[in-house]
């Protein structure tokens, strides 16, 4: 053990612990974006692999397995969005168009190991050679293209589920912003530093031990997303669809949800519905449950979310969280009244 090994060995082993214990829990619970955080571990793992072992001073990696497909950085971009896709929505599912997502990482996979079953010999004659000089360009370039394209995705979702929890939550303490957003940053911070370095070591023929430094920076990365990750919070309920719709009153609906509500007569229909709102919270005070949604309170009321966030919008002037906030401090000013009043 040594100032190398030890902090290396930390991040890798807990990110392998970590991988473990999502997996269980996301086929226990029946939730994919455990799964997907999972993976996500594991792929930071192997991420760390190599210089985990070489630092250690096991060679198994460059001695059996030279010209294996180790790499896994192509399954990082789509891993990381699928998260996202599935942190937000609970009915989120991979189908079959989802795996086009990944073909790029099964051609370099098929490339590597069409080279590594023909034997060792194969192998250094492939390493030698002007061909895997001009891919690992190539497979450089793709993997930039692959990280800036999901991250910006990612950052798309987390921008617009910020505009949707509002219509939906009236508790945002329950869903945690600055975990997304921490998220996407302390990728960006590892993969721009990952770069630096690669450029660095091109210029200046860095040693084993200078590239260290990026690698201690991953191991710093994948603890942070163990545990922040694995401790998320998430909702029950939660039902955002981030591919793009069309907005009404700053609301964002699918074509359907709005064809329905173009066919109800929208100023009564809104007008009865708002007063049947006013008698449910007035009679059985709703707005005290701190974790109260949009989802359940429409179904208090045997109507649509999308209906009564737009009445709400309408009649009241206000989102559904404002709305269920300004109840609850009409409340704790009537209750302060009634205590002073005592006194």
């Amino acid at each position: 053990m040594s100032i190398y090994t030890t902090p290396l060995q930390f991040g890798y082993f807990f990110s392998l612990i970590v991988w473990v214990l999502l997996l269980i829990r996301g086929y226990r619970e029946q939730r994919l974006s455990d799964r997907m955080l999972g993976w996500m571990m594991f792929i930071l793992a192997m991420e760390l692999q190599d210089y985990t072992f070489g630092f250690a001073g096991i060679n198994f990696l460059w001695d059996e397995l030279n010209g294996f497909p180790r790499s896994v950085s192509l399954l990082f971009g789509p891993v990381v969005y699928f998260y996202f896709q599935a942190q937000t929505n609970r009915r989120f599912h991979l189908q079959k168009e989802h795996l086009a997502h990944f073909l790029p990482f099964g051609g370099y996979v098929t490339y590597k190991l069409f080279f590594f079953i023909q034997g060792s010999e194969a192998v250094e004659a492939l390493h030698a050679s002007r061909l895997d000089l001009v891919l690992g360009y190539v497979l450089r370039i793709g993997l930039i293209v692959s990280f800036f394209y999901y991250l910006s995705r990612c950052l798309g979702i987390y921008t617009q589920y910020r505009i949707w929890s509002t219509e939906q939550f009236s508790n945002l303490e329950i869903i945690d912003f600055k975990w997304f957003r921490n998220f996407i940053y302390s990728m960006i911070f590892w993969l721009a530093f990952r770069e630096l370095m690669f450029i660095l070591d091109a210029l200046f023929s860095l040693d084993f031990y200078q590239d260290w430094w990026w690698n201690l920076a991953l191991a710093a990365v994948a603890v942070y997303i163990g545990l922040a990750g694995y401790s998320q919070k998430q909702p029950a309920w939660i039902d955002f669809d981030s591919s793009p719709k069309p907005v009404d009153q700053g609301i964002l609906q699918s074509e359907n949800q709005i064809s329905e509500l173009d066919k109800e007569d929208r100023g009564p229909g809104q007008f009865a519905l708002s007063i049947k709102l006013g008698l449910l919270m007035q009679k059985e005070r709703l707005y005290l449950q701190p974790e109260l949604s949009l989802y359940e309170l429409a179904q208090h009321l045997q109507s649509n979310p999308v209906q009564l966030s737009a009445t709400i919008n309408k009649v009241f002037g206000m989102n559904f969280n404002d709305y269920i906030n300004s109840l609850r401090v009409d409340e704790f000013v009537r209750r302060y009244a009634a205590d002073v009043n005592r006194r």
